[in-house]
């Protein structure tokens, strides 16, 4: 009598006949139950109409404790827990606990083969799956490095995330550039801007970036990692594409100069985050455009002064002076206001958000 032995092989599953007394089964059975550091995946086998047969060999697929755990399961779990296994979900869950309550407890792996909606592929699949849970803090963690994949560039260690004690918010436009220094309990260490050159009057030679971006640099504060914008402009249309070269020139040359031991420790400390990103996390957005922050900073100034617990602190003694400067009506200094608000949702989203 031959087996049929189906094979996983690049994602593929394979019918393979075999002999059942030859050597080339045996192998294949002990290679099946041999104990793996990682999730194992068994091989099946099918007999076709002899579901009694294929029972005993499900049997002996897995060892005693194996099959004690899984048995365990199967006999304790709610529908709710049972729903916790990602091939359990829907209708499979409600016909065990619905067959155990009209049956009984299962006696073996075999039963399950009772039970709607279960063949015996089915059936080694969801006892693998019970024996390597995908688990909810798992799903979680996965989740949540894929956010931060999307939010920030390069990617980071999450370990590294939440080791931050401060950063510097770096924001530029084609007039100037802003930086916000900030710790982790949100309190404005420094906060300013620099002009520089002015775009639209001529174009200016890599040198004259280097200049400018250096004298820039030089009077930033020393942090864990420098956060820049990542600008939202399309590189469709073609009228602002001096615009954009101007960003990507600046955004280099930040990177370059600001990652000092880039070539020691191959450590970035200089990231991007999606402007649309703040804009969201702050209820900026109007379709695809953002409009401007200023009145919400002006909000964080104010619940400085007013508030026991406000979500941004600012040092009392620069509170007048922030407001007059930066925040009149006679001042509109977008970078500015975005440079803090990108602050502040760098550790809302990717350190705050990534701490269990």
């Amino acid at each position: 009598m031959s087996v049929q032995y189906f094979l996983k092989a690049r994602g593929r599953w394979r019918c393979l006949p075999v002999p059942l007394k030859s050597s080339l089964f045996q192998d294949l059975r002990n290679f099946c139950c041999r104990k793996k550091s990682t999730k194992p995946e068994r091989i099946i086998t099918s007999f076709g109409e002899n579901a009694k047969e294929s029972g005993n060999v499900l049997d002996k697929v897995f060892s005693s404790e194996e099959r004690a755990s899984i048995l365990h399961v199967l006999n304790t779990a709610s529908n709710k827990e049972l729903e916790a296994f990602k091939l359990l979900r829907g209708r499979k869950s409600i016909n065990i606990v619905e067959h155990r309550e009209k049956f009984g407890p299962f006696q073996n792996l075999e039963s399950l083969m009772n039970v709607p909606l279960f063949q015996y592929k089915t059936v080694v699949q969801v006892c693998n799956s019970i024996l390597c849970p995908e688990t909810g803090k798992k799903k979680g963690k996965s989740s949540e490095n894929r956010q931060l994949r999307n939010l920030i560039k390069p990617n980071i260690e999450r370990e590294r995330l939440k080791a931050t004690n401060s950063i510097v918010s770096v924001v530029f436009g084609t007039r100037r550039i802003a930086w916000a220094h900030l710790d982790r309990k949100l309190a404005v260490l420094d906060w300013q801007h620099s002009d520089c050159w002015k775009l639209r009057s001529k174009t200016h030679p890599s040198s004259v970036y280097l200049e400018e971006i250096s004298s820039v640099i030089s009077k930033m504060p020393k942090a864990d990692f420098y956060v820049l914008e990542k600008t939202a402009l399309s590189i469709q249309n073609s009228t602002l594409f001096p615009i954009l070269l101007h960003f990507h020139i600046t955004e280099a040359m930040l990177y370059a100069l600001l990652n000092k031991t880039f070539a020691q420790d191959g450590q970035h400390q200089v990231l991007s985050i999606s402007r649309n990103a703040v804009g969201k996390h702050f209820e900026l957005m109007i379709g695809d455009s953002r409009t401007s922050g200023k009145e919400l900073v002006k909000q964080f100034i104010s619940e400085s002064v007013l508030k026991a617990e406000p979500r941004v602190f600012f040092p009392r003694d620069k509170v007048v002076h922030y407001r007059e400067r930066f925040l009149s009506n006679s001042h509109r200094i977008e970078e500015l206001y975005d440079s803090l608000l990108q602050a502040v949702a760098f550790y809302e989203l990717a350190v705050f958000d990534t701490e269990p």
